[in-house]
């Protein structure tokens, strides 16, 4: 189809003037078009990934799941919001990234159409070239960094950070902006601003572990310390391969023949890994005391 409208194009008696002008509405209404439809693709495959999630009783949502909760307290509302900051952030890189791709192709076809040889340019200006060669380079990094920043939920607006950035002290500041190639960090005194790959060691002091309680039945022989061991050693097994325990448990005897124990994990725990945690130990207890 490019090839058909390209030849059409220059067989035609249309003026050079004219020939540029409708190449460039053309690929100017190609990346509008072509934002809209990303931004919608990508929202909807979100949208459908939450969906699933809840519906399978689990706290992440895919992709776009937030990775850590911060300390401040976050709530279901504020949590999505900020997943949708990401979601909105990471659509905007691809739109860029595809109206990149547009215009180089639109280039080319009006260097066709003006029957001009693009390498006479590159062969004439070749410093130019490297030069370019050199800087897209870090370009083409900084933009990966910041895809990778949204996907992974390594940091976010709001966020404080810490990072060596080879200065005499480390940067401590807020997240204000996270852009196509740099993040801009705010501190006490001054607005700083990173190229994101300077960004890719860093300690995020806004997030935190996440306590959960569970509450287990256990027999008359057990014992809340028992539980706890048992409980300890289902991470990383069947279904729980995600789950990861920081810190120690605090746990709790209860008149009712339960315990209470406070887990500390990496990430919030969804509905269905709580109930195999508790289910999972619940019947260790009681097979261990069936066989005693």
């Amino acid at each position: 189809m490019l090839t058909d409208f390209v030849s059409w194009l220059s067989g035609s008696r249309f003026s050079a003037p004219f020939v540029v002008l409708t190449t460039a509405v053309v690929a100017f209404v190609a990346t509008r078009l072509s934002a809209f439809v990303i931004r919608r693709a990508i929202r909807r495959l979100a949208r459908r990934s939450s969906v699933a999630a809840q519906r399978s009783g689990a706290a992440t949502s895919g992709l776009w799941r937030v990775r850590s909760s911060r300390i401040e307290g976050e709530s279901g509302e504020t949590g999505e919001q900020r997943r949708r900051q990401r979601i909105d952030a990471a659509s905007r890189m691809v739109s860029h990234l595809v109206a990149l791709v547009i215009w180089v192709i639109a280039g080319i076809v009006t260097f066709h159409l003006l029957e001009v040889d693009p390498a006479f340019f590159l062969s004439s200006a070749g410093f130019i070239g490297a030069a370019l060669a050199i800087g897209g380079q870090h370009k083409v990094n900084d933009y990966l960094t910041g895809l990778s920043v949204h996907f992974e939920d390594r940091y976010g607006v709001g966020d404080e950070i810490v990072v060596d950035v080879g200065w005499a002290e480390p940067v401590q500041g807020i997240v204000d902006h996270v852009g196509l190639f740099s993040t801009r960090v705010r501190d006490q005194r001054s607005t700083l601003h990173f190229p994101n790959h300077a960004l890719t060691s860093l300690r995020n002091l806004s997030q935190e572990a996440t306590t959960s309680t569970l509450r287990l039945r256990v027999p008359d022989s057990s014992d809340a310390e028992e539980a706890a061991e048992l409980l300890r050693g289902l991470a990383g097994t069947d279904g729980l391969t995600d789950v990861v325990f920081v810190g120690d448990f605090a746990s709790r005897d209860r008149a009712t023949g339960e315990v209470e124990i406070d887990v500390v994990t990496g990430r919030a725990l969804g509905n269905r890994e709580r109930d195999r945690l508790v289910g999972r130990t619940e019947r260790a207890l009681f097979d261990n005391s069936a066989g005693g």
